[in-house]
């Protein structure tokens, strides 16, 4: 049953901030059970893992089903955890653990192209060609580095075509990149011996040194030593140990599934465990302009247990209250069912689901016209979305950054959604 309790009038933008921050101290620092304090030191960090439905889904077959309707197809709705809401049928597992989550299901966005709108939606401006602005991974982790991680504080699990980057930040907050979770990372073992890999080193060395002679400053502007120095500290990294799962049993591994999306949210849970600080896993397939429902039911066949299976694992590790999970693609699709059997983009009306860290759960927000209307009742911004997951972090959304050519940005155009925060 929702624990979803009205949340007393705020008068101001500054006022919800205010709010979020002050819940976001339990967020930052929540209780520690014994092993979840073992396993991370005193401090848990909060960490930000997002799913990302690379394609844009279809709502109609994944959180926000019409069944019965001209709009709706063959697609049926299933009961969840949430009373009286109902969730596509090819999402059981989801369906058990939807009350510990919130579906937004009038997100919507004023970009209808791909790359445009993964732009809008990882970021939460639309695309400017006079700037590239931060994802939100990359702002959380810049705003909040983790000085005890040897590996890096953002990765992007089975990445797809435009992975999150640092945009005006630098490059030095672009996601690292892991294209097949789980497996054996290329160039992290070095292929000479010791002996040999210490000669290598001292020989950049001596080159850095005379690079630098007679040039001041711009050897450190390069990020050079400082790049080389973090990546052979990760080469010799304990931590290193997130990425694998050989450790995990046989039947952790198989409640997760053994493909590279499956083994993708295995993998987040084991970085956010080692107190990465945002890691996103993307599922590729949901650009399903013919052939709609077929295409659902096979991503359903990976989304459903994985992303269940990542929910449950987080709540009995006691990792719930310090993480905020997002699932959510670049747009959603029409509800008209075209002359291919698919649906085509539609980015006026679509749905996430948003839990975790604190965030109030069993919540559902918007509906869309089971007509298949443009407009959806009660609409969300993306940068609304964007201003509540920062805010939870104890970062103002309205805090301006300067970029490289001294233009101030804020962190987000958008005002925390109050419904979701945590009552005061």
């Amino acid at each position: 049953m929702s624990d979803f309790q009205p949340h007393p009038r705020l008068r101001s933008r500054r006022d919800l901030f205010r709010i979020a921050l002050g819940g976001g101290l339990s967020f930052l620092l929540p209780p520690l059970s014994l092993r979840a304090s073992e396993q991370r030191g005193v401090e848990r960090p909060a960490s930000l893992i997002t799913v990302w439905l690379q394609g844009g889904p279809s709502q109609l077959e994944t959180w926000d089903p019409h069944p019965g309707t001209k709009i709706g197809g063959p697609t049926r709705g299933i009961e969840t955890s949430i009373p009286k809401i109902q969730i596509a049928e090819h999402f059981p597992r989801i369906a058990e653990q939807l009350r510990h989550l919130s579906v937004i299901r009038s997100l919507s966005s004023k970009e209808g192209d791909h790359e445009r709108g993964t732009y809008a939606v990882k970021s939460g401006y639309r695309p400017d060609p006079t700037v590239t602005h931060p994802s939100l991974g990359s702002l959380v982790t810049q705003a909040l580095p983790n000085k005890s991680l040897e590996i890096p504080s953002h990765v992007a699990l089975a990445s797809g075509t435009w992975p999150p980057v640092g945009g005006y930040l630098g490059a030095e907050y672009d996601a690292f990149k892991v294209s097949d979770p789980g497996g054996q990372m290329p160039h992290i073992n070095p292929p000479v011996s010791t002996e040999r890999q210490a000669m290598r080193v001292n020989g950049l060395d001596i080159l850095n040194r005379s690079f630098a002679r007679g040039r001041p400053g711009q050897l450190e502007r390069t990020l050079q030593p400082e790049t080389v120095r973090r990546a052979l500290t990760m080469m010799n990294s304990e931590q290193l140990e997130a990425f694998k799962i050989e450790e995990e049993t046989a039947e952790t591994r198989a409640a997760y599934g053994e493909g590279r999306f499956g083994r993708g949210c295995l993998v987040a849970r084991r970085l956010v465990e080692t107190g990465v600080r945002a890691v996103e896993v993307t599922l590729d397939g949901f650009d399903s302009h013919a052939d709609n429902f077929d295409a659902h039911v096979a991503r359903a066949n990976e989304l459903d247990p994985a992303l269940s299976q990542l929910v449950r694992e987080l709540r009995e590790r006691d990792l719930w209250q310090s993480t905020m999970l997002l699932c959510v693609g670049e747009f959603g699709r029409t509800p008209r069912i075209n002359s291919l059997d698919g649906r085509d983009h539609w980015p006026h009306g679509f749905s996430c689901l948003v839990g975790g860290g604190g965030l109030r759960s069993g919540v559902v927000i918007g509906a869309t016209d089971p007509e298949g209307g443009r407009e959806p009742v009660d609409p969300v911004t993306v940068p609304n979305l964007h201003a509540t997951i920062l805010s939870r972090f104890g970062i103002d959304p309205d805090e301006e950054l300067w970029t490289p050519i001294g233009r101030p940005l804020a962190l987000s155009e958008g005002t925390p959604i109050e419904r979701l925060l945590p009552a005061t």
